[in-house]
């Protein structure tokens, strides 16, 4: 079931009033991820607020999820000796069925969820519908609602909708809906809803009586696993393979399967009529009565099972493609969390700064409406073309407006703030200063922190348009620089140590020579009255202050905590050293306990720095050897010709070098894959002087050797099919309905004044004694005019959904299950797999072979 967002905090204001600190504790499951873990900030401090205990269980993967049910969730079940509770998923399981997977459904159990509520707060997409739709406990069944899902469905829900009405208490899975939901699955929601009311039937195809061909037609396809099953390390193969079929003794493919893909519960509780009871009844229409005066007689059970197996496929292949669309990302879990704090009147400047940094870090991962993806410049730009596209754009204003209404602008003496002039603000405003203030921030890399050059260098937007992974691009930097009065021994001093008179105008500068090198995206740009557009500050970026101490941007902070999470504070000094500290060894499932582990500790750190101003401070180090390593990496893979083109995709392996062992992270490898795929998008534009795949770059698999554990962790960008295509899509057929909408009504004006005329026509003849049969024959023949008008409109294209959306998800999937290839899939980005060292040859051939990008 889903919690609309006019009705965000309406669950939370439950448990305000029904918990005391004698409750037992608000479990809280956070995904290893920046945005997860801004968002997890948000809430814990909404719950101390109200003084409601929580505690909070950092998750790895899909492995880790299925061990916190066990261990955690399952306790909590009434059934089970505990006292319910809720349990919040932040980044966690939205595109799984989390029922079986947390162990809140068992097999056989008449009254699921015991008790235990589970909220979730995704932005992965696609959402799993089960979860959206179902996720309930049924009514106990009744003579009146034994052949209904829908009339066992609890108060306070319809169509899987939670209303006003609804009450919380027996548990089950929410969904936070951040308007998608609403605005874009009505054609799911009813497919989802005729196949839980649909009654059970045999698929037996010579039971229904067809034919080889028949039964191939008729049948619909099979029904794929359940999303959520027992996962299996390698170690466990050795048992599964003893029952394989003799005809493929070899074959030791493993997933997760932690695909989405699943047809709606059907509970066996809930009391079906099937059609071999002979007190059923029979009718023409399976979901109506039957009627005593049908004529002809109903027809057979055979012909109605096929029918019904008919409309079960239609059913089922609309969630099949909601399914295959392809990944995405909507709006972020902190910007979620932000707006229940304000719609319960909580929201400060701590909250917001959060929020900032959440959804900043969105954009540094290549999180977009599109997926996983390399910013593409828009061919466009009329419009946006940074991250999430006219969405992103509308929800980085939104920010802005906040922060001026949080932070008033402050006026020293008469005149304004210096950032407010075009200056990047380096220090506070006095020793109490810790408001968030707007700055004309240039896309560098911790700029306040490294020296000018260094921020230039590791930049990955100059790294693709100025080429600096070779000795031209170099050249070109210091050309650059040089037009701009620069000089090298000044630009690689300290930034914060630089001439102020050089610090003040160097955005003009970057300004007037940027469009010279193809940089004209570098810093916001300036309305050609010289003003920003009413004070609106369109692409400004963020900075606050902890009084003297530091002050920061909030892409300095994403970058902070990403790279403590992905590298932690310890291992600054070489990749290799911090490979030996750990224990080696030999069975893989004591590798990934170890790996996990590490894993969870670096989210504590990156939890703990967020709002330990020192803490953050201390791990600019780590964040400057991460960015080092990824333009060595980059540069090598370009210079070596290292990156092969396939026929769905490019693709390059690390597998030496003294930094491979960083990039067995794959949020490493994805910063990684995202620095290559947007310095291939320029190549292409330049070369050809469009980008290939319709305008949406040539997909990027990037693979990482992990010695240690026999695998590599491969990570599959997408081109970008244009950052905001579906909201743009979304845009266009609110739209063409709007129009149609009115369209119909002009129609039916005209067509009731025609109706009019006729009439008074009619009336004149009978007035006359004429005959009205030639004039019942013209009203007959007229009708079909406004009817091919209808058929006309009915043929309005619906936007492709899929357009651009990358689909190594799915294609991953169709991998495993058509080869021998051992592939572990975990990650909640299932853009993320990994594959054993001897299989990735035979696994890179099989899915080049496959459509990668929507």
């Amino acid at each position: 079931m889903y919690l609309p967002r006019s009705l965000l905090s309406k669950l939370y204001t439950h448990l305000q009033n029904t918990r005391h600190p004698l409750s037992p504790p608000v479990l809280i499951l956070v995904a290893l991820e920046p945005d997860a873990l801004c968002g997890c900030r948000i809430l814990t401090r909404l719950l101390k607020h109200d003084y409601i205990p929580h505690k909070i269980q950092p998750v790895a993967g899909y492995s880790d999820l299925e061990q916190a049910g066990k261990n955690l969730v399952g306790p909590m079940m009434e059934s089970q000796g505990g006292s319910g509770g809720v349990v919040v998923c932040l980044g966690v399981g939205g595109m799984v069925d989390l029922g079986p997977l947390l162990g809140l459904e068992p097999e056989g159990e008449e009254s699921p969820y015991s008790g235990v509520e589970v909220w979730v707060i995704d932005a992965h997409r696609p959402w799993n519908l089960g979860n959206v739709f179902g996720g309930f406990p049924l009514e106990p069944a009744s003579a009146d609602s034994r052949n209904s899902y829908q009339a066992r469905t609890p108060s306070g829900i319809s169509g899987g909708q939670i209303n006003r009405a609804y009450k919380s208490g027996k548990g089950g899975i929410v969904v936070f809906d951040d308007g998608d939901i609403e605005e874009e699955l009505e054609e799911e929601r009813n497919a989802y809803m005729a196949l839980v009311d649909m009654p059970d039937i045999d698929d037996d195809a010579d039971d229904l009586g067809f034919s080889d061909d028949e039964a191939a037609s008729e049948m619909p396809d099979e029904e794929p696993s359940r999303a959520g099953q027992k996962r299996k390390r390698w170690s466990d193969e050795q048992d599964d393979l003893s029952s394989d079929d003799d005809d493929r003794p070899h074959q030791r493919r493993r997933s997760n399967s932690s695909s989405p893909i699943d047809s709606p519960r059907r509970p066996a509780h809930r009391g079906l009529v099937s059609l071999r009871d002979p007190d059923a009844g029979l009718s023409s229409d399976p979901f109506e009565p039957p009627s005593a005066a049908q004529e002809p007689p109903p027809p057979s059970a055979r012909a109605l099972r096929r029918r019904l197996l008919r409309i079960r496929q239609e059913k089922e292949s609309v969630l099949q493609k909601y399914y295959k669309v392809g990944s995405s990302f909507a709006e972020p879990i902190s910007s979620m969390m932000y707006s229940l704090a304000s719609e319960l009147g909580r929201e400060d400047n701590d909250l917001l700064w959060l929020t900032i940094v959440g959804v900043t870090s969105m954009e540094i991962y290549g999180r977009s409406s599109a997926g996983v993806a390399a910013p593409i410049r828009a061919n466009d730009t009329s419009r946006p073309s940074g991250w999430m596209g006219v969405r992103g754009a509308r929800l980085r204003q939104l920010l802005r407006d906040e922060v001026r209404r949080l932070n008033p602008p402050e006026v020293v003496n008469g005149k304004v703030a210096p950032e407010n002039n075009g200056v990047i603000p380096t220090t506070a405003r006095n020793p109490e200063d810790t408001s968030i203030r707007l700055s004309p921030e240039p896309r560098f890399l911790l700029i306040r922190h490294w020296s000018l050059y260094d921020s230039m260098l590791h930049s990955p937007y100059l790294f693709s348009r100025l080429k600096t992974w070779s000795e031209t691009g170099i050249k070109r930097l210091h050309k650059l620089l040089a037009k701009m009065g620069v000089s090298l021994a000044q630009c690689k001093q300290s930034y914060t140590h630089m001439d102020m008179m050089l610090k003040r105008e160097l955005r003009a500068k970057l300004l007037k020579y940027g469009s010279l090198y193809n940089l004209e995206e570098m810093v916001p740009a300036v309305d050609t009255d010289g003003k920003d557009r009413a004070g609106a500050k369109d692409g400004w970026g963020f900075v606050r202050s902890w009084g003297w101490r530091a002050t920061l941007s909030a892409q300095d902070v994403c970058v902070v905590i990403g790279a403590l999470l992905e590298v932690g504070k310890h291992l600054q000094a070489s990749g290799a050293s911090a490979a030996s500290q750990l224990v080696r060894q030999d069975e893989d499932g004591v590798e990934l306990a170890a790996q996990s582990e590490e894993w969870l500790g670096r989210f504590w750190e990156a939890y703990d720095a967020l709002e330990d101003i020192e803490s953050l401070k201390a791990g600019l180090p780590t964040a400057q050897f991460l960015h080092r390593a990824i333009y060595r990496t980059g540069t090598s893979l370009i210079n070596k010709k290292q990156i092969k083109h396939l026929r769905a995709f490019r693709m390059c392996v690390v597998k030496d070098g003294p930094d491979v062992t960083l990039f067995t992270h794959p949020s490493a490898l994805t910063k990684l894959s995202l620095w290559i795929g947007e310095a291939l998008a320029e190549q292409e534009r330049e070369s050809h002087g469009k980008l290939s795949h319709g305008g949406r770059g040539t997909p990027l698999v990037v693979a990482s050797l992990n010695e240690r554990r026999g695998v590599y962790v491969v990570v599959g960008t997408g081109g970008g099919g244009g950052p905001d295509t579906m909201f743009l899509n979304r845009e266009a057929a609110k739209r063409r309905k709007e129009e149609k909408a009115a369209k119909t009504k002009r129609k039916e004006a005209a067509r009731s004044a025609k109706e009019k005329i006729r009439e008074e026509k009619r009336a004149a003849k009978r007035a006359a004694g004429q005959d009205e049969a030639e004039d019942e024959l013209d009203t007959e023949s007229e009708p079909s005019e406004s009817e091919s008008e209808d058929e006309s409109d009915a043929e309005d294209i619906e936007p492709d959904k899929g357009y651009g959306l990358n689909r190594f998800g799915s294609a991953f999937q169709e991998v495993v299950s058509e080869t021998n290839a051992r592939v572990r899939i975990d990650s909640f980005e299932h853009s993320v797999v990994e594959v054993k060292k001897e299989d990735l040859g035979g696994f890179l051939e099989s899915l080049s072979m496959k459509a990668v990008v929507g």
